[in-house]
């Protein structure tokens, strides 16, 4: 009878990036042992897309595209930061009207995050139902913005000093209407989830975070006020028009995953409070900041000047950045969302750097998943609210860099044989031209230095010399067989650990062994040909090889695995 036996040692787990339940291409290296993690590396990279590199080569309206791409769940928010960073530098007013309309798409478009977070959070943990009806509402938000916006997500409709347009006929009761409307819908949510048994079990006590402990990893948003924090940037920095209004921060203190949750189900609440005090209360006047505007040069179009009638009556606008330097944030669905803005007296920034809340938020994971159970692990990820667009840093260079530093030492022994054989076959050469008195070969390299390298490579490709009445495969396989075998001699030397030569003996039998494989390529190339003339060309440069060049790589070989052995 067999046993089957118990192991006992800890299990790794890769996690993603490409896991049905994950919120975006996120890998998570877990380590198990049986149902407790031991530890969690987080892997990022696999959505980077240089969008800070990106803003630094465009002006700010060619960039404004581009945003809505770092947090595609909360666009409005993109485009806040990237406009309100160059106003500020250069002290821009924006009109009321136009603060007005983008406090209405910033709390909208906040409602439309906290509704596609809680959606994927439910289902993380096993409840699907709420998914279904969260789109119920994020559709009647997404109308909205198509109305006003002409987009359903990437809207491009914040601009320098204003808005790109005017809220269209109707819209604002079409608005209040979805107010109304909302206001049952979260009620509904809070009785399906919020006194659920199960749901309570699942999130209740798990993922705990303390008030110093979010001080200390720099979190903000919901993570930050769920921990007893009543830090809101729209209260604390006061910009656009939030002081008029009257609404309240939400907060908890337990620091758990229900408290985050409430945390988000009462700011969507909010939001509708400030929504529906900004409709009634918006007042007239321009939509944008006309003033503003200035140009790379001054231009005076004449009615049949070519620009005027052909390109446009207006070039696009180009607002040069003052030389200075500042730090702009908001308050995003996820947390604060700021933008490190350089000047240069130049349209384009000179530095343009992006504090996603995603990417600070995410650094805490390991440590909150540590000690818990492999199921908590969607919870508490869920609870945190990453979208990976914004996350996403060139964290696979560290790998790609350290897998160099490993080939380096590898590669450098290699490199200096190679580079040794090559001159010790140029100096052969030399000499062999200096007896017969013929010029050496000076063609390939500096004083023909690469000849040998040349030669293989031409032999290795003389894909258009194939006789006519030979052997084909022959006389194709052979000059492969003849360069590879060499290359693949170096692969078989045998190092032990920290790049240590295990037995120069051993290694040096096993280079002889392979490059003997080159002389039999050139045999069945001369051979392959189907001529005399051919073979015995065949047979000379096999007897080349196995006089001298062999013995005489096998001298710098020698010499060098002596020296780093």
């Amino acid at each position: 009878m067999n046993v089957p036996a118990t192991r006992e040692d800890l299990m790794i787990v890769n996690m993603g990036p490409h896991h049905p339940s994950m919120h975006g291409v996120l890998r998570l290296i877990i380590t198990l042992d049986g149902e407790d993690v031991i530890d969690c590396e987080p892997i990022l990279g696999y959505l980077h897309r240089g969008m800070e590199k990106i803003a630094e080569n465009r002006t700010i309206i060619q960039y404004l595209p581009y945003v809505t791409r770092w947090d595609y769940l909360a666009t409005m928010f993109t485009e806040a930061i990237t406009v309100n960073a160059p106003e500020q530098l250069g002290n821009i007013q924006v009109p009321k009207r136009a603060s007005y309309i983008r406090v209405i798409m910033l709390e909208l478009s906040r409602i439309a995050s906290h509704l596609l977070w809680l959606g994927p959070f439910m289902a993380d943990i096993g409840a699907q139902t709420p998914f279904f009806y969260i789109f119920r509402e994020r559709e009647l938000v997404y109308d909205l913005f198509e109305a006003a916006t002409g987009m359903r997500m990437m809207h491009n409709y914040f601009r320098i000093g204003g808005v790109a347009a005017d809220l269209p006929y109707g819209w604002i009761d079409k608005c209040l209407d979805f107010c109304d409307y909302f206001l049952t819908g979260v009620s509904e949510y809070q009785k399906l989830i919020t006194r659920n048994p199960i749901f309570l079990e699942r999130v209740e006590g798990v993922g705990i975070i303390g008030v110093e402990e979010a001080i200390n990893w720099g979190l903000s948003g919901p993570m930050l006020r769920a921990s007893g924090i009543q830090w809101d940037l729209r209260k604390v920095d006061r910009y656009e028009c939030y002081d008029e209004f009257d609404w309240e921060v939400q907060w908890q203190k337990e620091g758990d995953s229900l408290s985050r949750y409430l945390v988000r189900i009462g700011e969507m609440m909010e939001s509708i409070k400030i929504i529906q005090q900004a409709l009634e209360g918006i007042p007239g006047g321009p939509y944008e900041n006309l003033e503003i505007r200035c140009f790379d040069r001054v231009r005076n179009p004449e009615l049949n000047d070519f620009d005027y009638r052909f390109i446009s009556k207006k070039p696009s606008p180009t607002f040069e950045l003052s030389k200075q330097e500042l730090y702009v944030r908001v308050e995003a669905p996820k947390g604060e969302l700021g933008v490190f803005l350089i000047g240069d007296q130049n349209v384009f920034p000179w530095r343009w750097k992006i504090r996603p809340p995603g990417f600070i938020n995410l650094q805490i994971l390991p440590q909150l998943v540590k000690r818990m159970k492999l199921a908590d692990i969607m919870t508490i990820l869920g609870s945190i609210d990453i979208i990976m667009g914004e996350v996403d840093r060139l964290e696979y260079l560290k790998e790609v860099y350290g897998m160099i530093w490993v080939l380096v030492p590898i590669f450098t022994p290699v490199l200096g044989i190679t580079i040794g054989v090559l001159a010790i076959v140029w100096l052969e050469r030399e000499i062999s031209a200096g007896i017969q008195q013929r010029i050496g070969p000076e063609y390939a390299g500096p004083l023909g230095i690469l000849q040998a390298l040349a030669d293989g490579t031409k032999l290795l490709f003389k894909e258009n010399l194939l006789p006519s009445r030979g052997d084909t495969r022959l006389f194709s396989i052979g000059p492969s067989i003849a360069v590879i075998s060499i290359l693949l001699s170096y692969l078989i030397i045998p190092f032990g650990s920290n790049l240590v030569l295990s037995d120069l003996n051993i290694g040096v039998f096993l280079w002889i062994a392979i490059s003997s494989i080159a002389p039999i390529g050139l045999l069945m190339s001369g051979y392959g040909s189907n001529n005399k003339y051919s073979f015995l060309g065949g047979l000379r440069a096999a007897a080349q090889s196995i006089s001298y060049e062999i013995p005489l790589t096998l001298c710098v070989l020698s010499i060098s695995l002596r020296a780093i052995r």
